[in-house]
């Protein structure tokens, strides 16, 4: 969690190079009134299912509602409108405390944790740092069975049981359930209850103007004496919103029902699809009742986030070699990543670095993949293999020239990238020089 630092005594430029955690965030969110209110990237989707939500409720007020507020006496005709633009209001206010608070994100790590059983009393010789990897998966115990926990890089954090990390807000999320794309928000421990309250009142409300659509053109047919086919041609408007109602219905109908199905069994809708405990144990179910409990009757946890404190500005830190120190489980190989079912692929190494006298173009780049090291005389390639084994980075297992941008050059492969630079220059100046002598 975010440190605030105790205000020290201000002298004349004290506090100005603070920043408020929000303007600081290394997620994907965006932050509205101040870092008050959190969305995901997909905010604009919000726009849309506002949209989907009001407008047909407006055309029911409009073409339904108002006329049938004369067919109902002491006032029930009144009611149908204030029913329906009420309950209207109440959706939208679920969908805001759905989609603009925090889900339940982990602060990340600015380190990695050091390794269990590490005294830093470990010492290589000759100056040099040992290099730890730390385990990929631990292993804890929830309610006498074992569960495995993964390691997050991203966050740098051994993430808690039920928790995931979202590949669009780019967060660890606590019980993370899913992304949803209409609400522009993750779904998470602290968001979910009221995700399933929107999702529920957004099916009544499609049954609310669903049957009163059939009820206005009931009326129709017992006041003009016509059959239901020429009542329903008297208002167009009621027969576009039965079929409208009708679609929506199953689709947030068919999601409150699985909604219902995965709180009775304690389940999240990820757990749901990737581990089928209905094919082995659940550790989380403790019986229909306590689930139901656990999801509406018990506080929602606090935020670990204060998005408006006060953090020191990160100060820019040089190039680092990565041949010593604590290493990320996936250091050295393009690991998959086990939550998202994506692997991660390293970084096009040549591409965005200013190297200077020794910078390379683009026939002059280090052709390394497969193995191979390029057509490269016999003294740049050993010393490439070399320099490789040094910095723990093995030819063969390498992926550069992929599309990324998450790994930095250690010193020793941007000096050899000068040099093959330089001694490709040197070699076309000596070429251009024999051709001058030939024509001359």
């Amino acid at each position: 969690m975010y440190t605030v630092h105790p205000p020290q005594k201000p002298d004349s430029g004290s506090g100005s190079d603070d920043l408020r955690v929000y303007q600081n965030w290394k997620g994907s969110n965006i932050f509205f009134l101040q870092g008050r209110l959190i969305f995901g990237p997909d905010v604009r989707s919000l726009g849309l299912t506002i949209f989907l939500i009001v407008a047909p409720v407006a055309v029911f007020c409009v073409f339904v509602a108002r006329k049938l507020m004369d067919d109902f006496p002491d006032h029930y005709g009144i009611s149908i409108m204030v029913v329906v633009v009420v309950f209207t209001v109440y959706d939208l206010i679920l969908l805001l405390l759905t989609s603009g608070r925090d889900p339940g994100i982990i602060p990340r790590n600015a380190h990695p944790p050091e390794p269990e059983g590490f005294d830093g009393s470990t010492d290589t010789g000759a100056g040099l740092t040992p290099q730890l990897r730390l385990p990929r998966i631990k292993e804890v115990d929830v309610n006498g069975i074992t569960v495995k926990i993964k390691y997050c890089d991203t966050c740098m954090l051994y993430r808690p049981p039920r928790c995931s990390h979202c590949s669009i807000c780019n967060n660890c999320v606590e019980r993370f359930d899913h992304h949803c794309p209409w609400v522009g928000q993750c779904i998470g421990l602290r968001n979910y209850r009221f995700f399933f309250m929107f999702v529920f009142s957004t099916t009544l409300l499609c049954i609310y103007v669903f049957a009163f659509c059939w009820v206005y053109i009931r009326r129709i047919m017992g006041s003009e004496e016509t059959t239901i086919w020429k009542a329903m041609i008297k208002t167009p408007a009621s027969i576009v919103l039965i079929v409208y109602t009708f679609i929506s219905m199953w689709f947030v109908g068919g999601l409150t029902a699985f909604h219902l199905y995965l709180i009775s069994t304690n389940q999240t809708t990820y757990e749901n699809f990737r581990y089928r405990y209905d094919r082995r144990a659940n550790p989380y179910n403790r019986g229909v009742v306590e689930n139901f409990k656990e999801i509406f009757f018990t506080s929602i946890a606090l935020s670990k986030n204060n998005f408006r404190a006060k953090v020191p500005r990160e100060p820019v830190l040089p190039t680092r070699s990565v041949g010593g120190g604590f290493m990320s489980p996936n250091m050295g190989k393009p690991a998959e990543d086990i939550e998202m079912g994506r692997k991660a692929v390293w970084g096009d190494m040549n591409s965005g670095l200013d190297l200077g006298e020794g910078q390379l173009n683009s026939t002059d780049r280090l052709n390394i993949k497969d193995g191979e090291l390029g057509e490269m005389s016999p003294e740049i390639r050993a010393n490439a293999e070399d320099t490789g084994e040094r910095v723990g980075i093995h030819p063969r297992r390498s992926s550069w020239g992929r599309k990324s941008g998450s790994w930095d050059m250690s010193p020793e492969i941007l000096a050899l990238s000068a040099r093959v630079g330089e001694s490709n220059r040197a070699t076309s100046s000596n070429s251009t020089k024999n051709e001058e002598n030939r024509h001359s």
